[in-house]
């Protein structure tokens, strides 16, 4: 029992214990339960102060823009309610007026239908009257066609008179014309007869002067050959004598034809024909009708005509001294030698030079010939030999037109020697002797290549 007591006691005591210390435990929560109920306290007072003046504020601000807001969408409403009734309205009016449409659309169809058929049946009445009219103005066309064919036939006769009368005026001086050209040429074939008169003269003048003349067949070939020339010359001007005055009778009767076809009875009135006088006309001055080729030992001289001037040659043969014989053959071997050159023989140019000049070293052709020889040794590149030539030109034809020519090709000949000093001297020198020949401006311009070269 005691010890139950015991138990119990303890149990109380561990009670006791415990109450008291819930106690505090509850006190001191109680504690924290009012602090926060008054800092809850103070937060609500807080918000509500906030609420109040929000409160206040909408009440002074924001009610009155709202009720002026509420007022204007009121004052939308009514308004837009006044614009749907006069809409309502006005469709009302323009049904009333769709119908009233309608019945005028209805009073027009039947207007056009009935005014249709009146315009029809007016229109046919004004087609028969129009018909009618037509009838009788195609009537009178007629008439008026065959008194105007009448009047024409009659203006184209009176015309054709008119026409007839002038071209028989025209056909008469064509007529003159054609006997003055007719005189024209019997002068000029008189004169072409006296011509072949005379070169029969000098033939046998020509053939005398080579009885006399026995070693100078070489010099007289030559003078021959020109005289041929120039009698050739001679011809072919009389040929183009003879094809002019050909193609003025053409150009006449082609006239003459032109002027008769538009009135051709009139030519058969006056039985003309002026084409057949042709053939007679033409043969008179035939080129060449009585000319006879002529040999190495002839020459001629030059008979001209009134209208047409036809030089002969200056040179007379028969009285030329023996100076002109020599002046002749040196030509003629010049042109030779200077044609195997052309031909592409350097060696058989530089032989036949080389002898000219040594044949005839007075000539006048002596410089050409000295610089055609130099060209012949520079074409197969002997640039030494032909700087010689060029030389001799310069040193002993000092006067002569071969000489600015000469020192161009020396100085081209240098600079295919590479010495471009001595050549630029050479092209220098034709600058400054001679600056107004062709010459000159070539030379110009090899300085600037050499200058640009260095």
């Amino acid at each position: 029992m005691k010890h139950i007591e015991a138990v119990v006691v303890a149990a109380v005591v561990t009670f006791l214990s415990g109450c008291v210390a819930q106690q505090a435990d509850l006190k001191q929560t109680e504690k924290v339960l009012q602090q926060r109920i008054k800092q809850q306290d103070d937060q609500l007072s807080q918000t509500r102060a906030r609420q109040s003046q929000e409160i206040s504020t909408l009440r002074d601000q924001e009610l009155p823009q709202l009720r002026g807001e509420l007022e204007k969408a009121l004052y939308l409403t009514q308004d837009l309610q006044a614009k749907q009734e006069d809409l309502k309205h006005r469709l009302a009016q323009s049904e009333q007026q769709t119908k009233k449409l309608e019945q005028l659309a209805a009073k027009m169809d039947a207007d056009n239908t009935t005014r249709h058929a009146w315009v029809q049946k007016s229109l046919d009445t004004q087609d028969a009257k129009v018909a009618a009219k037509l009838d009788e103005l195609s009537r009178a066309m007629e008439q008026a066609m065959g008194g105007l064919k009448k009047d024409i036939a009659d203006v184209v006769q009176r015309t054709n008179d008119a026409l007839a009368k002038r071209v028989d005026a025209r056909l008469e001086e064509q007529h003159k014309e054609l006997t003055d050209n007719q005189q024209r040429l019997d002068q000029i074939s008189q004169k072409f007869v006296q011509f072949n008169q005379a070169l029969t003269g000098f033939r046998e003048a020509l053939t005398s002067l080579d009885d006399r003349v026995g070693q100078g067949e070489r010099t007289a070939s030559a003078q021959a050959a020109e005289v041929n020339k120039s009698i050739a010359s001679v011809a072919k001007t009389l040929e183009s004598v003879g094809h002019k005055v050909t193609a003025r009778l053409d150009e006449q009767d082609h006239r003459i034809e032109s002027l008769a076809k538009p009135g051709g009875h009139t030519n058969q009135k006056s039985g003309v024909r002026p084409q057949a006088t042709k053939p007679a006309q033409r043969s008179a001055v035939e080129p060449g009708a009585g000319v006879e080729p002529v040999d190495q030992a002839s020459m001629a001289a030059a008979a001209a005509p009134s209208s047409v001037t036809i030089a002969a040659p200056q040179e007379s043969p028969v009285a030329a001294p023996a100076q002109s014989h020599e002046e002749a053959a040196d030509r003629v071997r010049y042109e030779q030698v200077l044609a195997l050159f052309r031909d592409g023989d350097l060696e058989g140019a530089r032989r036949g030079f080389a002898a000219f000049l040594s044949e005839y070293p007075n000539s006048d052709l002596a410089p050409n010939a000295r610089y055609w020889q130099g060209e012949s040794y520079y074409g197969k590149k002997d640039f030494g030999k032909a700087i010689d030539a060029y030389d001799r030109v310069e040193l002993d034809y000092p006067r002569s037109e071969k000489v600015p020519s000469a020192i161009l090709k020396k100085g081209y000949a240098y600079l295919a020697l590479k010495d471009m000093k001595r050549a630029s001297s050479a092209f220098k020198q034709v600058v400054t002797l001679y600056p107004k020949s062709p010459e000159a401006g070539k030379a110009s311009d090899k300085l600037a290549q050499l200058k640009d070269v260095r």
